[in-house]
C-alpha cells in the first residue's frame, strides 16, 4: 500500500479515495523559510493555503484548489532533550519513521492509533487517538508547537509561550496556521503485553466498565450481524519480550487480518446476502493469542484493505446504550455490514476542540469498503451517535456543522476567535472548514 495520497495530474485523492481536488498549485518546501514564503506568496496571489499530509483524512479538511503544500521534505527528528523528556520533530515525518527512530533512542510515545502511516502533523491536526484508561490522543502528548502562520511569521506556542495558541492549535484543523515542528513528551521505551481474545458481544458490555478499569488499554471490534468481539487488552509489562512468531503474525495480521478479509469484502459486495455467513466466519477465525513487544509493534497493525469511516466520540457512561441501539439499528434494517464496529476509550483532555475535551470518552467507529454504499449505514449510526451528543473525529465522514459543534464544545468559540486573530482574512480556509467553524 503506498502511504502517500497520488498526485498526479495535478490531482490530489485522499487515502480512501472519496476526496478529490485541484489546487493550482502545489509545494514542496524543504525548509520553515520556504514554507513560510510559499505562505507569502500565495496572500500575494489571493490563493488558500492548504498543507496535506498522507491523506488519511476521510473528510475534505485537506482539500483545497489554492495552493497545496505537501511537506514530505520536511521530515525527521530536530532535537532530543533527555532532561525535559521531550522530542521535537519535523511536521511531514510519517509515525512509522518517528516510532522507529525514537525506538533505536530507546524512547517511545506513552500512546498512538492503529495505523501509523499518517504524518505526525497531520494525525495530530484531526485529533487521532488510540485507545487508554488514563493516556489520551497523540495531540495530548505535545509539548510544544511551531507554526507558520497567515502573514508568513512563524509562531511557537506551549504551556509558558503564546498558551492561548497551544491550547487550540494542538488539534487545530489546519485552521491556525501551518505546523512546521512539534515537541513531543516521550519515555524510556517499554514493553506492552497484549491479549486478545473472542469475547460475547453481551458479554463485553455487560462488564465494559470492569474492562475498562482493570486495562491500561482495552478496546474491541463487534462484527455485525453476529453476536461475537475480538477484544484487545495492552498492559505494561517487565518482559521478557516475546514478539508474535514471524509465521503466526503473518497468519494473524496478513492472511485473515488483510488478505482474507479482503476477499470477503469483495465476496460480499458481490452477493450482500453473503455477508452475515461471512461475518459468522471471519468473527471465528481470529483466535485467543498474547505476546509482548515494544509499544508500536503492540499498538499499530498494517491496513491494506482501504476502507471509508465514521466515528464519533460519546461520553463513556454512553457507549453501552449507544452500541444497543446501533445493534438494533442494523437488526432492523436491510443493511448488510461486512466490517467490524470498533470501540475504544480515551480520558478526558484539556484541548479546545479535542473530542474528548472535557469528558471522558469512548470511541465508536463505523467502516465500509473504499467504494461501497457507505451514506445509509453511516447517516442512521450517525442519527444515533448524535441522540448521545457524539463528536465526530474530525478526519472522518459526518455531516454536522457550525451550529451543532458550537452547542456541543463548551470552548468552541475561543477557537473561533484565536482563528480570527490568526487568520483573518481565512488564507487557511476551505469548504470543510467553512462548514464545521462557520464563516
Amino acid at each position: 500500500m503506498s502511504s502517500t495520497a497520488s498526485g498526479k495530474s495535478g490531482t490530489w485523492r485522499n487515502w480512501g479515495g472519496n476526496v478529490v481536488s485541484r489546487p493550482a498549485r502545489e509545494v514542496t518546501p524543504a525548509s520553515v523559510d520556504e514554507l513560510a514564503e510559499a505562505v507569502r506568496r500565495a496572500a500575494e496571489d489571493g490563493l488558500t493555503v492548504k498543507a496535506v499530509g498522507t491523506g488519511h483524512s476521510f473528510t475534505s479538511i485537506a482539500a483545497t484548489d489554492g495552493v497545496l503544500i505537501r511537506p514530505h521534505l520536511l521530515t525527521g527528528i530536530r532535537d532530543i532533550d533527555r532532561e525535559a523528556m521531550t522530542v521535537t520533530v519535523e511536521a511531514g515525518t510519517p509515525l512509522k519513521r518517528l516510532n522507529l527512530a525514537l525506538a533505536r533512542e530507546g524512547l517511545s510515545l506513552t500512546n498512538m492509533g492503529d495505523i501509523m502511516e499518517q504524518t505526525v502533523s497531520g494525525a495530530t491536526s484531526t485529533g487521532t487517538h488510540g485507545t487508554g484508561r488514563e493516556s489520551a490522543s497523540i495531540a495530548a502528548q505535545i509539548r510544544g508547537l511551531e507554526l507558520v502562520t497567515a502573514d508568513g511569521s512563524v509562531l511557537t506556542c506551549s504551556e509558558k509561550e503564546n498558551p492561548d495558541v497551544f491550547a487550540a492549535a494542538r488539534i487545530g484543523l489546519g485552521a491556525l496556521g501551518v505546523i512546521t515542528a512539534i515537541t513531543f513528551a516521550v519515555e524510556p521505551l517499554f514493553l506492552l503485553t497484549a491479549r486478545e481474545e473472542p469475547m460475547p458481544f453481551d458479554k463485553v458490555l455487560a462488564d465494559f466498565d470492569e474492562l475498562w478499569a482493570e486495562n491500561e488499554h482495552f478496546e474491541f471490534y463487534w462484527f455485525p450481524h453476529t453476536g461475537n468481539t475480538s477484544t484487545k487488552r495492552n498492559n505494561r509489562s517487565a518482559g521478557p519480550r516475546r514478539p508474535v512468531g514471524r509465521l503466526a503474525g503473518w497468519f494473524e495480521d496478513e492472511f485473515l487480518s488483510n488478505g482474507v478479509f479482503q476477499a470477503a469484502q469483495w465476496v460480499g459486495r458481490a452477493v450482500p446476502a453473503t455477508v452475515p455467513a461471512i461475518a459468522q466466519v471471519s468473527s471465528r477465525a481470529l483466535s485467543a493469542r498474547g505476546y509482548t513487544d515494544i509499544p508500536y509493534k503492540v499498538f499499530t497493525s498494517p491496513r491494506r484493505v482501504r476502507f471509508v469511516e465514521m466515528e464519533y466520540a460519546v461520553p463513556r457512561e454512553a457507549v453501552t446504550g449507544t452500541l444497543r441501539e446501533l445493534r438494533a439499528m442494523i437488526e432492523r434494517s436491510p443493511l448488510r455490514i461486512s466490517f467490524p464496529v470498533e470501540v475504544r476509550t480515551a480520558p478526558a483532555d484539556d484541548i479546545t476542540l479535542s473530542t474528548a475535551s472535557g469528558r471522558d470518552s469512548a470511541y465508536v467507529a463505523v467502516h465500509m469498503a473504499k467504494g461501497a454504499p457507505y451514506r445509509g449505514y453511516f447517516t442512521a449510526a450517525e442519527r444515533i451517535f448524535t441522540a448521545h451528543e457524539g463528536r465526530p473525529h474530525w478526519g472522518k465522514i459526518h455531516t454536522r456543522d457550525a451550529e451543532y459543534f458550537a452547542g456541543l464544545y463548551p470552548r468552541f468559540g475561543e477557537f473561533t476567535a484565536l482563528r480570527d486573530r490568526l487568520d483573518p482574512d481565512r488564507r487557511f480556509q476551505n469548504d470543510y472548514l467553512r462548514r464545521v467553524l462557520g464563516q
